[in-house]
């Protein structure tokens, strides 16, 4: 008998949710980046392993909205949160318990939602017993299904996480086919990648004010070479300088970063042209956020 069980991420943002659905899933179908906020929208990962399909959504980290999209982003987590069979709590262990942490924990709880504490960044810890009264802490007061510390940039604890989440696992079928990854369409993979790309090269405000939209993607039917068009939206003339960069640099290197990535998760050889574009203060226009696919419905 299949059975399947829906998990969503939840945490504030940088806990490393991204990184861990990336690890879960054996694919890179979310973008990652020391940037805050990098998870725009609900992303779903899926792993099937033999009768069991686990279905991963990702969401925005919590944060506090400064402009309409991440007054959008904060939406969709929260709801993300509610609508939960069961929810993968994302803890920085780095970091004190921030109190957007406890409301959310508490909610979680009150709301009888089953819920499994994800203690991260284990790696980074030099001595891992001092981790010992937040576990209690969190114990005592929200009384979760499981409390797992884990590395996602290690990948160290995934299967204890796999083993908790096929407890929940219920009767069903598979709503994905067995090999499916994601159901992002390939468009919505493409510009993620290419973003992705950019927030790992870019400083400072520039990532936050950029938007990705794959405008064109045709494969030739004469040879294997996949056609891909994008267009990078930012705020500001300035913004636009600095990523195209002096000759066209730095749009070349993260071109040339975002085919290598392309090439490897489509299995195909990628022809890929990047524009640039200015559209100002579009994080503030609900039309432009809706045509960019980042409005939470």
């Amino acid at each position: 008998m299949t059975r399947s069980v829906f998990l969503t991420l939840s945490g504030r943002t940088n806990a490393g949710k991204s990184t861990l659905l990336n690890a879960l899933v054996g694919e890179r179908i979310a973008s990652v980046s020391s940037k805050p906020q990098t998870t725009r929208t609900r992303i779903t990962g899926i792993l099937t392993k033999g009768e069991t399909q686990y279905v991963f959504i990702d969401t925005p980290g919590l944060h506090k909205p400064h402009t309409k999209l991440s007054a959008h982003m904060l939406k969709a987590a929260e709801n993300s949160v509610r609508e939960a069979d069961v929810v993968l709590y994302v803890i920085d262990c780095t970091k004190p318990l921030h109190e957007q942490d406890e409301a959310m924990l508490q909610s979680i709880s009150q709301r009888g939602i089953t819920c499994i504490i994800l203690v991260n960044k284990v790696d980074l810890l030099r001595d891992r017993s001092a981790m010992m009264p937040l576990l209690l802490r969190l114990e005592k007061r929200y009384h979760p299904h499981a409390i797992i510390p884990v590395s996602a940039a290690e990948k160290d604890g995934m299967d204890i996480i796999l083993e908790e989440a096929e407890k929940l696992a219920g009767p069903s079928v598979h709503y994905f086919p067995d090999d499916a990854v994601t159901d992002q369409p390939e468009r919505v993979i493409a510009a993620e990648i290419i973003r992705e790309k950019l927030l790992r090269s870019l400083n400072e405000e520039v990532p936050h004010s950029i938007a990705v939209t794959v405008e064109t993607m045709r494969e030739r039917t004469d040879r294997e070479l996949l056609d891909i068009s994008a267009v990078i939206y930012c705020e500001r003339d300035s913004h636009k300088g600095i990523i195209i960069g002096k000759n066209g640099a730095m749009l070349k290197k993260i071109s040339s970063s975002a085919r290598h990535e392309l090439e490897r998760f489509f299995e195909i050889q990628v022809n890929l042209h990047c524009f640039v574009k200015v559209r100002k203060d579009w994080r503030d226009q609900e039309a432009a956020i809706r045509s960019f696919g980042l409005a939470d419905e």
